[in-house]
């Protein structure tokens, strides 16, 4: 017995520490508090135990994001009714809907090289629907690319919209001075103003799709 009459042998024990553990751990602190409190310092705090002990199972904090990332990641759909251009913008925009959520992973996600178990079953998904849309198997495999890239760097961008306080006023700004420029000088951003603020985020990411699907069903790879 101790002095204060507490046998240390009879404390339960702490769980073994194990990867799946830490990024559970992790995964709820970035749904309390988001992706940009959760370090190896805090994490081990969670776990009680000390930050050298969690580098054994992840190896730094970029490769920790990424696999909280890819438990996320398995919210996007697999299959979906529809046809295959309809199917293929529930999974792409999907994605992108989980990384406007967290939008501290969306830039991860940007600069990480994923390989996750639920990534790899989104990138091979949508080869998948590539090749029913009849996209060779060249162009479908930088297309895949190219489609993630696209609703990544839309997460990126509106998660830096919301952290900026001024966005919006600096949005009506440079619409304001494009509405002022004179034919004369901008001849073709004059003409095309109608157009360059037009339509949502949402419209705009679909378009977009559309524009890579249709050329990647016509466009050869280089030799």
């Amino acid at each position: 017995m101790t002095a204060s009459g507490y046998n240390r042998r009879e404390r339960p024990a702490k769980p073994a520490l194990s990867r799946e553990g830490i990024v559970a751990a992790a995964l709820d602190v970035v749904r309390r508090e988001g992706a940009e409190r959760v370090t190896m310092r805090r994490l081990a705090k969670e776990l009680d135990t000390g930050p050298a002990s969690l580098y054994v199972y992840v190896r730094d904090t970029d490769e920790l994001h990424a696999a909280v990332l890819d438990e996320l990641l398995g919210e996007v759909p697999r299959a979906a009714e529809g046809d295959w251009r309809s199917r293929l913008w529930t999974v792409v925009s999907t994605y992108r809907d989980v990384l406007y959520a967290h939008p501290g992973l969306a830039r991860v996600a940007l600069v990480t090289p994923l390989n996750g178990p639920n990534y790899l079953a989104i990138v091979d998904t949508v080869l998948g629907l590539l090749a029913e849309a009849g996209v060779p198997s060249g162009p479908a495999a930088w297309t895949v690319d190219l489609l993630l890239l696209v609703a990544t760097a839309s997460a990126v961008e509106h998660s830096t919209r919301k952290d900026r306080p001024d966005a919006e006023r600096q949005h009506d700004a440079l619409a304001e001075t494009v509405r002022g420029l004179s034919p004369e000088t901008h001849p073709n951003i004059v003409a095309a103003s109608e157009n360059l603020f037009s339509g949502n985020a949402d419209t705009r990411s679909r378009w977009a799709i559309d524009a890579l699907l249709n050329g990647a069903r016509t466009t050869p790879l280089p030799d």
